[in-house]
């Protein structure tokens, strides 16, 4: 691995994952496959938030509540994202709570309404982060409120490639299929990488070792317990459960240092 080629598979990540716009020199000859570019996922992610990590710490230096930093900050987060995550999260709620069965769950995470269990979600989502990153905020400083932020948005992204990688396309001509299976070596840098970022930036942001080990845990276990439920419900992943994916792993990770700080 070069550093050329992982450079170009981060811009391609950025651009997968976000609505930031790459430079078209990254994608010459590219043949839209991920299988390898999800190794750059957790420093995709790391570049995706900052923006978010940087009006979080902005907003508490001027004194902003913190509830309501907190919201400003997720409401960045997801217009950067175009609310990418969610709207995997609506869908895979949608599918998976309201299918009697796998065709019909299929079926319903490929409608583009919402429904009831999707909307309960988004709230459910939204609320739950901004809930408990707002009980997180009064211990930290603002810098290293916005390194905990950027921690979060890099153990998330390899959580993506965690379910991505442990599951079957539930669909033969999904987008994720499309993109192809993740290589293995591939996933498991991303998993490495993912884990080191977040645990060096959450300990030189002084969450304590404690916080740590307690985030790691909540987010392995929120991907594997939402992978075994994709598997059951839909015999696989979608793109859908992807994004779902990296909500379940926030949210887990944000009640995590919630309940440790």
């Amino acid at each position: 691995m070069t550093m050329r080629d992982f450079i170009d598979d981060t811009a391609r990540s950025v651009a997968f994952l976000s609505r930031i716009p790459m430079p078209e020199k990254y994608f010459e000859g590219y043949d839209g496959s991920l299988a390898r570019a999800v190794r750059a996922f957790p420093v995709a992610g790391v570049l995706i938030v900052f923006p978010a990590a940087l009006c979080l710490a902005l907003v508490l230096a001027l004194g902003l509540d913190s509830l309501a930093a907190a919201f400003v900050a997720l409401a960045l987060q997801t217009l950067l994202t175009g609310a990418l995550h969610e709207d995997g999260l609506c869908d895979s709620a949608d599918g998976i709570g309201g299918g009697r069965d796998r065709e019909r769950a299929l079926a319903i995470m490929k409608d583009s309404r919402v429904g009831s269990f999707g909307a309960v979600a988004l709230v459910m989502s939204f609320g739950l982060r901004a809930s408990a990153l707002a009980a997180v905020l009064p211990a930290l400083s603002s810098i290293a409120a916005a390194m905990v932020l950027i921690a979060v948005g890099a153990i998330s992204r390899a959580a993506m490639v965690w379910h991505w990688s442990s599951l079957p396309p539930a669909r033969p001509d999904g987008l994720a299929a499309s993109a192809g299976q993740p290589e293995s070596s591939a996933a498991t840098f991303a998993l490495v990488s993912g884990a080191i970022l977040a645990v060096l930036l959450l300990l030189f942001s002084d969450t304590g070792v404690i916080a740590v080990l307690l985030l790691l845990t909540f987010v392995a276990g929120a991907v594997l317990v939402f992978s075994r439920v994709a598997l059951r419900k839909i015999g696989g992943h979608t793109g859908d459960t992807i994004g779902a994916t990296q909500q379940f792993a926030e949210i887990a990770a944000f009640l995590a240092l919630a309940l440790a700080l």
